[in-house]
């Protein structure tokens, strides 16, 4: 489990960037409100939603946009409260208070990143420096069970401002997971917390296609005797620069057999919605019926040849 200078360096870099990130003037100048949102949810944001809200060319755009990121991120949309916006912004407000004296706000530094991406730690311990050696303060690990993964944090010149100086385990995905809605309670419709799936498109039938993996669905017996899962779709569409973002939802219901799911390595399902030539961003958001808990998400760079 242990990391690769490779791998503490990609860490690096990448938390480097996010920083960076949030100091760079966004095109054009953001209103105050998207502002204070972008400072702190850019941690959260994947790459494909950094591009699309740095291109969007008003203040109106940006607060369809700061609507839909939530949604998208919420457990579960048929309550009032988003329990992932809670304890996002709760995470933030603590690193605030706990990290502000490392060197700017809590939330720019690199213990309060991590504990905004990956969470609190299961296990935290503190080790002091190593007599006559070049650390001068003290090491503490953070330790993640679930994920499988620890942090070291190292106080190289003694005051107090802690940098990450080892990662063990796959600190990308556990952040990826958090990007893409971590706190997802998938224990209804998804056989997992996050399941992979592909979204492709066909462009002679003018066809959205999402393929999930037929293992990664909980299906349950109907009054008939075979297997169903019942499913929501979310899918926002952000094309190239300058058109406007396009939104649609769609139910739908899968019943097979025994036989026949045993036989099925995915569940593909097709949307019909015509792409405009060039790239979009295509955001899938997969839920199950209403009541039942449990939602996917990827977002896919989909690029359609111009004639």
């Amino acid at each position: 489990m242990k990391s690769s200078s490779r791998s503490l360096a990609a860490v690096l870099v990448a938390l480097a960037a996010v920083a960076a990130t949030g100091l760079a003037a966004a095109k054009p100048k953001l209103d105050p409100v998207s502002q204070a949102f972008y400072q702190t949810t850019r941690l959260i944001m994947t790459k494909e939603e950094t591009k699309i809200f740095q291109r969007l060319p008003d203040a109106a755009s940006r607060k369809e946009f700061i609507a839909d990121f939530w949604l998208k991120r919420d457990p579960d949309p048929d309550t009032p409260d988003n329990e992932y916006r809670k304890e996002f912004e709760a995470r933030v407000d603590y690193v605030n208070r706990r990290f502000n004296k490392e060197g700017g706000p809590g939330y720019n530094t690199d213990r309060g990143r991590v504990w905004i991406l990956i969470g609190p730690p299961d296990k935290a311990e503190e080790f002091p420096p190593d007599a006559g050696g070049s650390v001068r303060g003290f090491v503490i690990w953070w330790s993640y069970y679930q994920d499988k993964m620890a942090v070291e944090f190292t106080d190289q010149t003694g005051t107090g401002k802690y940098r990450i100086t080892n990662v063990e385990g796959d600190f990308f995905g556990a952040m990826d997971l958090m990007k893409l809605g971590r706190y997802v309670r998938a224990d209804d419709v998804f056989s997992k917390k996050f399941v992979k799936f592909e979204t492709v498109y066909d462009a002679a039938a003018g066809e959205i296609e999402v393929r999930l993996p037929a293992k990664g669905l909980m299906f349950r017996e109907n009054d008939e005797g075979r297997l169903q899962v019942d499913l929501r779709f979310l899918i926002y569409i952000y094309p190239d620069e300058g058109a406007s973002k396009e939104s649609f939802s769609d139910a739908r219901s899968v019943v097979l057999t025994d036989a026949e799911l045993e036989a099925r390595k995915t569940i593909d399902l097709r949307f019909a919605k015509p792409l405009a030539p060039g790239t979009s961003f295509v955001d899938v958001v997969v839920m199950g019926k209403e009541g039942m808990k449990g939602k996917i998400r990827q977002i896919f760079e989909i690029k359609v040849p111009r004639k």
